[in-house]
């Protein structure tokens, strides 16, 4: 056999193998690209796990129902109006969160320290964190309250314990889907999971 030939044979053989190599390792990439999104940042919540219902009012006095959030992604979080240090750094994530998102989500902080927690106090808090008109704290006495903190399995503030601090994303249908820790939020991860949410996830 001619020897050119031989060599533009081999050449194309190892032609086509390097595409074949090539072509594999891009859908190896694409499929950890695909499947990387999918995951989110902070704990999963068990399955099926409803977020409790409840019809109170915010530091506006309209009242407010989990309710009214179904069809989107919620983020609910667990504040009191006196807090100095983790409540504020709290409405900080979320504010960052609806930045690195692009928009904003319905928002729910649910009063923990009732009954100091008061409308005025509310509006203070959410004046000097800017978040009026992006973030709802929902307010009421203890025996309004604790069902709600139960269903979140929060505890409340106390003289001797610090409330349990943190942040759950609630899906469209309503089903808590996501936790975070007050140390572990950040507003890339909180962004990052409510577009999983957001997209169907």
């Amino acid at each position: 056999m001619n020897p050119r030939l031989v060599l533009a044979l081999m050449l194309v053989g190892v032609a086509a193998l390097a595409a074949v190599a090539l072509a594999a390792l891009g859908v190896r990439n694409e499929s950890a690209r695909s499947a990387g999104p999918q995951r989110f940042e902070g704990a999963i919540l068990p399955a099926g796990l409803r977020a409790p219902d409840f019809s109170l009012s915010d530091q506006d006095g309209r009242r407010v129902r989990m309710s009214d959030f179904r069809g989107r992604a919620t983020v609910v979080t667990f504040l009191y109006t006196s807090c100095e240090e983790t409540c504020p750094a709290q409405a900080q994530v979320i504010k960052g969160a609806f930045a690195d998102l692009g928009h904003d989500v319905p928002a729910v902080a649910v009063a923990v320290d009732p009954p100091r927690d008061t409308p005025a106090g509310a509006q203070r808090f959410l004046a000097e964190q800017r978040m009026n008109r992006r973030l709802r704290f929902v307010l009421g006495s203890r025996d309004d309250l604790e069902p709600v903190w139960k269903g979140f399995a929060v505890e409340p503030q106390r003289q001797d314990l610090e409330h349990t601090g943190r942040l759950v994303l609630v899906d469209a249908k309503g089903i808590q889907r996501v936790s975070y820790p007050i140390d572990q939020a950040t507003p890339e991860r909180v962004a990052h999971d409510l577009r999983l949410l957001e997209s169907g996830v």
